[in-house]
């Protein structure tokens, strides 16, 4: 059983940059990692993905260029670090953590809570 629970929200500005934290609690933290986000009357959007060794990323076009997924094994920890920030951006963001070995998996173990980013214009 994996514990996520992710931190780092809150309201911004335009423009400006963000990161978001998801700690990992558990017996192993050998997941697969993606961020995903779900705006208000919007479906869930896949944000990017990260291998489990943190050398390989994933992207949706949408974020490519402004977002950056890493993550420290030492600390149980992935980030989401987001720059340039757009008010289209506003939504919770979720990270979740899969078993399986490939980018953008297909399913998803176990999912946080998510955490609340506002971004005014």
């Amino acid at each position: 059983q994996v514990q996520l629970v992710e931190s780092g929200g809150g309201l911004v500005q335009a423009g400006t940059s963000l990161r978001l934290s998801c700690a990992a609690s558990g017996r192993s933290f050998s997941y697969v990692m993606g961020w995903f986000r779900q705006a208000p009357g919007k479906e869930r959007e896949y944000v990017g993905s990260i291998s489990r060794s943190g050398g390989s990323r994933d992207y949706a076009d949408s974020v490519k260029g402004r977002f950056t997924i890493s993550r420290d094994n030492a600390k149980n920890t992935v980030y989401l670090q987001m720059n340039s920030l757009k008010p289209e951006d506003t939504a919770i963001y979720y990270c979740a953590a899969s078993s399986f070995t490939v980018l953008r998996p297909r399913t998803y173990d176990y999912w946080g809570q998510g955490t609340q980013v506002t971004v005014s214009s």
